[in-house]
């Protein structure tokens, strides 16, 4: 009868049998099989799924051999390998080849075959015969362990098949967890019962093929693992096995009482633990099914693809799976995975492409109705063609879509689409573009009508779709995207193709000294600007200051402070297009007598209803400025009413007529405040580093070296200071923005290819070209300027993975002449194919008297803002091309565009192309990104490759990586080659980045966003910064970055915890994060920064 003795050695039955054998004491068993009988020839095979071996009654005698072992041991008996087992041993492995030999056919070859579970059911069944009925139960425990690993396979060769298919009834553990029904696990159950008895065993495959039936007959799908044995007892009963249904019963018992005594219930149970594990998934519509895992394997084949991940499948399994209990929301479940995987990015960077494949398969499930188990991947081209289609009839149904897309051959572009170019996207590229970029069907499943190459297909049909040939065309621009070659501006890519064609990034206004210009320029309109999802920059010059005469009223101005909180409080009413806040910037020349009201309008001291927390600010600050600050002389800040042409003037005709202002002032004609130069700098040096802002741009550098300086005047740049474009009374500035990807144009020697970029630039600037035409403009003076004009901004992302690819460090001489290099290259391909494309179709409409028609291109006006400023320009002239053929060809066929570049911050496009943004050096090596989708990993892929390559990347590595905050100067075992190339932001010298911009400036014909970057600020360091950028050259600066106070989340460092799982959360030691704002930090970012965790994304 089972008592608590048994009980217990039950239990260190159980133990031991889980022990590897090479923890337990070896005894050759293997030698007490009867040598040299009979027996010993008989040709016995095993055959398994996967193999056929031969069986000898050696192998027989180690079986039963150490299932004797474990049991001798579980009872703390040393004695185990005496003369009296050793014999045992011997007859009952000679009593089983035996019983084979008699039960089992011959083949054709003499050989007798079964399968092992036949071979253990008659190990079992001959221990019985020899009344070795613990030895039995010795085995039986053992079988019962390994069965979680072979559960639910399919029979071979005639073992007994399973009653319920697998999935049909499921157990409900006591833990929460379902498992699959077994009837094996049933059998085990009862026969440990009858042999405790030391009974005969066999009436247990009975009651398991009853309870099977019963289950079957009823139709229930689950039942809890408490009432399956209790109709295990019943069943007992029911066929007359009364003592071994009482053992049953005293047995759960025991069990019973040492749950109760454990306070967790996770120790294994012989009832419950070896099956595997079920998960009952709640779809949204409140239906369930039960979740085994198998698509998830699936999804890891698929994300592994061509991945140098150093981490099995199933290691990878058990790591996605962590945080999954019993019962899961189908929503729960997915986002649970991919928060797991996304959080294995800092254990190797391949592990961000793994992360971002998972999250592709769902994205397809969604998309295409695709089924990774039932479909595979194979079957993705034909799933994409078909919804291509579908889903385009779909958009255009539901007013999302432009019906003219569904006139174009739809049958060649459905051809050209190539699901495989998905594989290059990382998780923070796709889950940005599924969060936002893809269109949804919103009016009943809240479905995506598209998957990635969807996108970028429907994008390049809504920029060609008007053009002759316009197959060829979109198939062009379709591969430039699906390769990461260029990428359009974030209006575009939300745009393009539908009903509300509005995909101009940027917009410059000029709000004239009246109430009219204020109210209408400078409110109205830019709320329909910003409504339609544009960034916003105007100047405010104009507008007179405080305590200037009114004529109208006979009262005094309250100055141009009022009205721009107006347009503060405008930007927040109006967001744009529904998708994000709305961003603006005023510009504000530094004579104006509101000057140092205007420095203090991001101050979060103060009346408040002086400042401008929602709004960007910048300083447009001409050349004399900067020469009496220099030469520690006076300046003068008048009244814009009283002084109307200085707005309009620049360089020495500014000069002089500034000086006779002065005079005018001195005699008391007008009104003048004179300040001292340095004093006004320092003011504005003071704010950028307390609030940072306004920003640092220059006025004169703008309008001499424009080309359209016979059209008007700049008398502002934008809200992300890349774009130089004149402003006037009728005319609201427009710009269509893309950006070239660098890496991808630099080859594996780190030289440039110069065919590949050629090709890239005439397909992107066509592109661009286009988006005027098709644009949608939300004012007639949007539409008045862009139309005269065509401006367009081509930039570029990627610099620091070039470099990389060049094996070179941002912070080298080899670094900025690769800068110069690189932009000389674009330029010449970009007003190339400008001027191409206006031979084809027309050059713009004020042509005549530009630079470009005066034979002027940009590299040449450096030296005409030197003898206008009268300072040297400390940037080299000439480069490595040959220019005389652009040259001739400008002569001969004009321009189609009046300006052509322009480098924009690109923070969320290069997220997507998975390429770094703009011209900036990499952040830190390990970090966190935080944006509107979550926090992100960041782990820089070329120095793991690099650490890879020379047998440094391990998990030590890791630990010091995170250790140092992603930095990798004060890690001993890194080379300082490496240390070098990979230097961040704030560990390189500022002037690095002024040469470098002043470079890339020489061949701009607009401008670039120029973030600077200060490890620890002080005022002496940021004058000599600035004043740098204004003797280089550089038309305008952009955010001044000082470093966070934040450390790398060390949480997870083996040394102290070694569970992975869902990155938690920052406290005191949070990850750096990109954008994300420390008490310092948050003064040297834009509210738009903060709010975004990145920049503003109209120039994106």
């Amino acid at each position: 009868m089972i008592g608590r003795t048994f009980f217990e050695e039950d239990q260190a039955l159980k133990r031991y049998a889980s022990e590897p054998d090479e923890r337990k004491p070896r005894f050759n068993w293997r030698e007490v099989a009867l040598n040299g009988s009979d027996l010993a020839e008989s040709r016995l095979v095993i055959q398994t799924e996967t193999e056929s071996r031969n069986l000898d009654p050696e192998d027989i005698a180690n079986t039963v051999g150490s299932a004797l072992t474990d049991l001798l041991l579980s009872k703390n008996e040393t004695d185990i390998f005496t003369e009296q087992n050793r014999s045992l041993v011997a007859q009952v492995s000679t009593s089983v080849v035996r019983q084979l030999l008699e039960n089992q056919g011959i083949d054709a070859e003499g050989k007798v075959v079964l399968s092992e579970e036949e071979l253990k059911r008659t190990i079992e069944k001959a221990l019985e015969q020899h009344h070795a009925y613990d030895i039995a139960r010795s085995m039986m425990v053992k079988r019962n362990l390994s069965m979680s690993d072979k559960a639910d396979k399919p029979p071979v060769n005639g073992s007994r098949p399973k009653l319920v298919p697998a999935g049909v009834v499921k157990v409900i553990r006591r833990n929460g967890d379902l498992v699959a029904w077994n009837p094996d696990k049933i059998e085990l159950a009862v026969r440990k019962s009858f042999l405790s008895l030391h009974m005969d065993s066999e009436p247990a495959v009975d009651v398991a093929r009853a309870l099977t039936a019963k289950m079957l007959e009823s139709g229930t799908e689950y039942i809890h693992i408490e009432d399956l044995q209790d109709m295990v007892e019943d069943e007992l009963m029911l066929q007359g096995h009364r003592r071994a249904a009482r053992a049953y019963i005293i047995y759960r018992e025991h069990r019973k009482g040492l749950r109760e005594d454990q306070e967790a219930e996770s120790a294994p149970s012989e009832d419950d633990s070896s099956q595997d594990s079920m998960v009952l998934v709640t779809k949204a519509n409140g239906d369930t099914y039960l979740w085994d895992g198998l698509d998830l394997r699936k999804r890891i084949e698929f994300a592994m693809i061509n991945l140098e991940i150093d981490m099995a499948p199933d290691v990878i399994e058990q790591e996605l799976r962590r945080s999954i209990f019993g019962e899961i929301s189908e929503e729960g479940l997915r986002t649970t995975l991919l928060l797991n995987a996304k959080s294995l990015v800092e254990k190797d960077a391949d592990f961000s492409k793994f992360a971002g494949r998972l999250l592709l398969t769902y994205i397809y499930e969604e998309t295409l109705e695709w089924s990774i188990v039932q479909d595979g991947i194979e079957q993705l081209p034909k799933f994409h063609r078909k919804a291509f289609k579908e889903n385009l009839r779909r958009g255009i149904e539901i007013e999302r879509l432009n019906p003219e897309l569904a006139n174009l051959d739809l049958d060649s572009l459905s051809e050209a689409i190539d699901p495989v170019a998905d594989l290059d996207f990382d998780y923070l590229g796709i889950q940005t573009m599924y969060d936002r970029y893809l269109i949804v069907d919103k009016t009943a499943s809240h479905r995506r009508l598209e998957t990635p190459q969807l996108f970028w297909m429907r994008v390049a049909m809504g920029i060609f779709y008007k053009e002759e040939d316009a197959t060829s065309k979109i198939i062009d621009l379709y591969r430039l995207y699906k390769s990461r070659r260029f990428c359009s501006s974030t209006p575009t890519l939300f745009n393009s193709g539908t009903l509300h064609s509005q995909l101009s990034s940027c917009y410059l206004y000029k709000v004239d000294d009246s109430i009219e210009s204020i109210m209408n320029r400078g409110i109205a309109e830019n709320a329909y600007l910003s409504k339609w999802a544009g960034g916003l920059g105007g100047s405010w010059t104009s507008v007179r200051g405080t305590g200037s005469y009114i004529k109208g009223t006979n009262g005094e101005s309250q100055g141009v402070i009022p009205f721009l909180k107006l347009h503060n409080d405008q930007l927040v009413a109006v967001n744009q297009g529904g998708k994000r806040k709305g961003s603006g910037c005023a510009y504000l020349e530094s004579w104006h007598s509101d000057i140092f009201d205007f420095l203090e309008l991001r101050k979060n001291t103060g009346d408040d209803r002086r400042r401008t927390h929602d709004m960007n600010t910048a300083n447009w600050i001409p050349d004399l400025f900067m020469k009496r600050m220099e030469a520690r002389e006076k300046w003068m800040l008048f009244r814009s009413n009283e002084t109307p042409e200085l707005h309009d003037l620049y360089g020495k005709a500014f000069e002089g007529r500034y000086a006779e202002y002065e005079q005018m002032a001195r005699k008391g004609e007008i009104f003048g405040k004179e300040v001292e130069a340095i004093d006004l700098w320092k003011g504005m040096l003071r704010m950028l580093f307390e609030t940072g802002h306004p920003w640092i741009t220059f006025k004169d550098p703008c309008n001499v070296r424009s080309p359209q300086d016979h059209a008007g005047v700049i008398h502002s740049s934008n809200l992300c200071t890349e774009i130089t474009l004149n402003t006037g009374a009728d005319e609201t500035a427009v710009c269509n923005l893309g950006s070239v990807v660098l890496e991808q144009h630099v080859n594996e020697n780190g030289e440039i290819d110069h065919e590949k970029l050629r090709e890239t630039i005439r397909i992107a600037v066509r592109a661009l070209d286009n988006v005027i035409d098709i644009n949608f403009y939300p004012t007639d003076a949007a539409k008045n300027a862009n139309m005269r004009h065509r401006p367009i901004g081509l930039g570029v992302m990627g610099l620091q993975n070039a470099l990389y690819k060049k094996d070179v460090s941002f912070a080298s001489q080899e670094a900025v002449e690769f800068n110069d290099e690189i932009m000389e290259a674009v330029a010449y391909y970009a007003y190339e194919a400008s001027s191409d494309i206006g031979k084809e179709k027309g050059n713009y409409s004020s042509y005549p008297g530009s630079k470009w028609d005066r034979g002027l291109l940009p590299q040449d006006t450096i030296d005409l803002l030197e003898e206008e400023r009268g300072v040297k320009i400390d940037v080299p002239r000439g480069g490595k091309m040959d220019w005389e053929p652009i040259r001739e060809k400008i002569r001969n066929q004009g321009m189609r565009n009046s300006n052509v570049i322009a480098i924009a911050p690109t923070a969320t496009i290069s997220n997507i192309m998975g390429s770094t943004p703009c011209i900036e050096p990499l952040y830190k090596n390990l970090f966190v990104k935080s944006n509107l989708g979550g926090d992100f990993i960041m782990l820089n892929p070329y120095l793991v490759r690099d650490l890879k390559a020379r047998g440094l990347w391990n998990q030590g590595m890791i630990d010091r990586l995170k250790y140092h905050n992603g930095e990798l100067s004060e890690i001993a075992d890194i080379p300082a080659d490496l240390k070098a190339k990979y230097i961040t932001s704030f560990a390189i010298d500022f002037e690095y980045f002024i040469a470098a911009a002043g470079r890339r400036q020489k061949w701009i014909d607009q401008s670039q966003s120029v973030n600077l970057f200060l490890a620890k600020p002080d005022m002496k360091t940021l004058s000599h910064m600035y004043r740098s950028a204004w003797h280089k050259g550089l038309k305008t600066t952009y955010y001044l970055r000082t470093l966070a106070a934040s450390s790398i989340e060390k949480s997870t460092i083996d040394v102290k915890k070694e569970v992975r799982g869902i990155a938690g959360g920052g406290g005191a030691n949070a990850t750096p994060q990109e954008g994300t704002p420390t008490p310092k930090d948050a003064q040297a970012c834009s509210i738009e920064a903060m709010m975004n965790g990145t920049e503003c994304e109209a120039c994106q």
